[in-house]
């Protein structure tokens, strides 16, 4: 059947049917008819995602109407958030899944959008001045997706009780460590009955002592990233994880996959140290990964409640890439980071609906796979790959979401743009007058 004869029905009724999920946080008509239009434009293929472009692509006069539903009216973002999970739980849930952790930062300019401060970013590769929020995904062999952030508040900000008000930053708020949020994340997933096995981070978590025993106590299995120079407690001792891979022989190494790419599988070789210590629960290890190229180490450590093999161990570490792509899939399609909102609830509030945007489309592209047969190679019967969630983006915006706009709507929103932007600037003028008299 033709894609325009199948694609509006089933995936009109998936949207539909989250739009209704979700409409019971909402106690009035009108932010709940706002949320449904942010999330068609968070949906929609367009340059730029903020109030603005947003409001002029749905058809609305001004931006009005979006910025009061981020800002002002009555609705908790966290109880959103339990519903994204739950829709993901729905479609992606398995016994064996890894809730996978890390953080991404957002290129911010000033200094009262809430959390911004001068860090180091792996989104530029250097200290910028960015906002930092830890997220968590659930990844399953169906298919992955955020369900869960937490907004990192550097000691700057908690350590400034008038910033925080300004920003709207409930008092109950303090500082938190990174691998701290991570482990509220995740206890608070558990808590709701999510099904996982396993959990997964970078060197940030792994060499975090405290979430590695949280996690333990939980009995939920890890492979977290470690330094270099982390210290494992061995039969001969406490020794430097570098120092432990010069002693591997060679017949310990094995040739194994963490998982496939976009250009097939992913090969290395890989090692494990069994791990020793008083008191240690499970079975715990050090993994090492070693690139068949170029020879490069990574250091994993590892904890199960029961034995796995090392495939298993390798499968986990593999799927830490999956958090990557969402992030780089829900900041393209889904204007995750585009925020233009500086305080507390809005900044929640913009998250929360673009994770679930984001989240429609990776559920809608895990049901895409699973309803066809594919060949090894991971194409479909006829040839083609399965449908990836950039198009399935497309072809949303183009059969379903897709409104088409008469010149005067486009003249009305070139006035009102012009308009906005003389008083802002009359205003920066009064300001710049006003510090120079």
């Amino acid at each position: 059947m033709a894609a325009d004869h199948i694609v509006p029905a089933r995936w009109r009724a998936m949207f539909e049917g989250l739009m209704e999920r979700i409409a019971g946080q909402f106690s009035r008509v009108e932010p709940r008819l706002r949320a449904r239009q942010l999330m068609l434009g968070l949906l929609a293929d367009l340059p730029r995602k903020n109030c603005w472009t947003i409001a002029e692509h749905t058809g609305d006069a001004t931006p009005d109407g979006l910025q009061h539903l981020l800002g002002r009216a009555k609705w908790e973002a966290d109880l959103v958030r339990d519903d994204l999970r739950a829709f993901v739980l729905e479609h992606l849930a398995d016994d064996q899944a890894v809730l996978v952790m890390d953080e991404t930062g957002d290129l911010k300019k000033g200094t009262r959008t809430v959390g911004v401060q001068r860090q180091y970013t792996g989104t530029a590769g250097r200290i910028e001045n960015a906002q930092a929020a830890v997220y968590l995904t659930y990844t399953s062999r169906h298919g992955h997706a955020a369900i869960d952030r937490a907004l990192y508040l550097p000691k700057a900000w908690t350590s400034d009780p008038d910033r925080c008000a300004q920003a709207a930053v409930p008092n109950d708020v303090g500082f938190a460590t990174k691998p701290q949020l991570a482990r509220q994340m995740i206890e608070r997933t558990l808590d709701a009955g999510v099904a996982a096995a396993w959990a997964a981070g970078d060197e940030v978590y792994g060499d975090n002592p405290h979430l590695r025993a949280a996690l333990e106590r939980r009995q939920l299995g890890y492979v977290l990233a470690v330094s270099s120079t982390h210290r494992v407690r061995t039969p001969a001792g406490g020794q430097r994880a570098d120092h432990l891979a010069k002693k591997i022989p060679k017949r310990a190494w094995q040739k194994l996959s963490a998982g496939r790419g976009a250009k097939g599988h992913r090969w290395y070789d890989w090692a494990q140290i069994a791990v020793t210590a008083p008191g240690l629960p499970g079975h715990q290890h050090l993994l090492i990964r070693r690139n068949r190229r170029t020879g490069e180490l990574a250091y994993y450590r590892c904890y199960a409640p029961r034995p796995v093999p090392l495939s298993t161990l390798v499968k986990v570490a593999g799927s830490r890439w999956t958090v990557e792509e969402t992030f780089q899939s829900s900041k393209t399609l889904a204007g995750l980071d585009e925020h233009q909102v500086r305080r507390w609830d809005s900044w929640h509030r913009w998250v929360t609906l673009a994770l679930l945007a984001h989240a429609f489309l990776a559920v809608t592209a895990a049901l895409e796979r699973r309803d066809q047969a594919l060949a090894d190679d991971g194409t479909s019967p006829n040839g083609l790959i399965p449908l990836t969630c950039n198009e399935i983006q497309r072809l949303f915006t183009a059969l379903i979401a897709g409104p088409t706009r008469d010149l005067a709507h486009r003249l009305r929103w070139s006035t009102w743009r012009r308009r906005h932007q003389a008083r802002a600037q009359r205003s920066h003028y009064r300001r710049q007058a006003a510090l120079q008299s």
